[in-house]
């Protein structure tokens, strides 16, 4: 945590106690009785009276060395000062007035996304179909109510990699409030599912924002994650209800681990299934980004009203503020994806699959041969809005 600035006073170090000087008084008397002056020359009596830390007794080294001494404190004091008040740097997250820019629910949902359908970039055990091959096989469906994105279960053996579908918003963003409503979270043994935001076309060059993004059982719960170029570290004093995991956001350290914050068991998987779900706020601002996530139940009566006013929601689950991070430069052009890939670099991760969730065998082989074992492996939206800020 960050430390406290330096409280002493300057005359902790400016002022110097030396012996007081006083000025004789001779009368008369004393001047006829008393030995002559001796000048230049200290008598032993003298020497002797004057105590240790009197620096007239120092010579000429001990001075050298005590001086050099202050300065040290001197310039400690000052930079400790200085690094004390960086480190208790904060921006200033006051109050936006958030407008209503981009609904996405009901039959119209799918029509606002464009199908990714390439090789999947993570060298996931997956095949993204495009909208009419995902459309013959159920894996998304819109109603009036909620939107489906769920994994292929209709093919018993799916050697060359189980069907799956990844959305991109057509729409894409630089800053902004995003209100995510969710009733179901994909989860089961080989399943790396994830809600986030990213220029895919350049990425890394316009970082990615991991709103919601679990792997395997999911009882871990979520793991809010920024992944960007150098330059973005969260060194810096935060304020949330999260646990910080690493602090440089640099996507060439920690294997891309980034820079995530760590949520509890409810905030995904099946607690938060069984909840019935809820909202996850993420704000994209000059300022920092910051995400909250608010049960069912706990819904905040300004978000159900379409007046979000995030100054009043208290402190968030995680918080990325710029104080060593220029925002605006590392996050640009941010489009809503929606995906579920099957193992890949993080889901078939032994310390994941093997360790954490005891899935058996191979994750390729898991998922090829068990479409059974993966029927809760579908998200479910009731909707995405963005905001605005006027």
């Amino acid at each position: 945590m960050a430390g406290k600035p330096y409280s002493g006073t300057a005359d902790d170090y400016s002022r110097y106690g030396g012996a007081s000087t006083q000025v004789a008084h001779f009368g008369m008397d004393e001047l006829q009785t008393s030995k002559p002056a001796s000048f230049g020359v200290q008598d032993d009596a003298s020497e002797a009276a004057a105590p240790w830390w009197n620096p007239r007794r120092w010579s000429l080294r001990a001075k050298l060395i005590a001086g050099a001494v202050i300065v040290v404190a001197i310039i400690g004091a000052i930079v400790g000062a200085v690094e004390g008040t960086k480190a208790n740097r904060y921006p200033d997250y006051s109050r936006l007035d958030y407008r209503l820019l981009d609904t996405y629910a009901g039959p119209t949902f799918l029509d606002k996304f464009n199908y990714f359908s390439d090789k999947d970039p993570t060298n996931g055990f997956v095949q993204y179909v495009d909208r009419i091959t995902a459309g013959k096989l159920n894996l998304t469906y819109a109603t009036e109510s909620s939107v489906i994105l769920r994994v292929d279960t209709s093919t018993e053996a799916a050697s060359t990699g189980r069907r799956s579908v990844r959305l991109e918003s057509k729409n894409f963003y630089d800053t902004g409030l995003f209100i995510f409503d969710i009733v179901h979270t994909p989860y089961g043994c080989g399943t790396w599912p994830a809600l986030w935001l990213s220029d895919t076309y350049n990425w890394p060059l316009n970082g990615e924002i991991d709103v919601v993004e679990a792997n395997n059982g999911g009882t871990e719960g979520n793991a809010v994650t920024l992944h960007t170029t150098p330059g973005c570290n969260m060194k810096a004093k935060r304020k949330q209800t999260g646990h910080a995991l690493y602090q440089q956001c640099d996507n060439s350290t920690h294997g891309n681990a980034g820079c995530g914050v760590q949520a509890p068991p409810a905030s995904y998987g099946p607690e938060f299934n069984d909840n019935g779900g809820g909202v996850y706020a993420l704000e994209l601002r000059a300022a920092g980004i910051r995400a909250w996530f608010f049960p069912r139940g706990s819904i905040p009566n300004d978000v159900s009203d379409n007046i979000p006013d995030p100054s009043t929601w208290g402190t968030a689950l995680a918080d990325f503020p710029n104080t060593n991070c220029d925002i605006a430069s590392h996050f640009r052009n941010q489009s809503i994806i929606a995906n579920i890939d099957l193992c890949g670099q993080l889901g078939a991760q032994p310390q994941f699959y093997t360790h954490l969730y005891n899935c058996p065998g191979t994750c390729s082989s898991f998922v090829a041969r068990n479409p059974g074992k993966l029927t809760e492996a579908y998200w479910e939206f009731k909707s995405f809005k963005v905001y605005q800020a006027q």
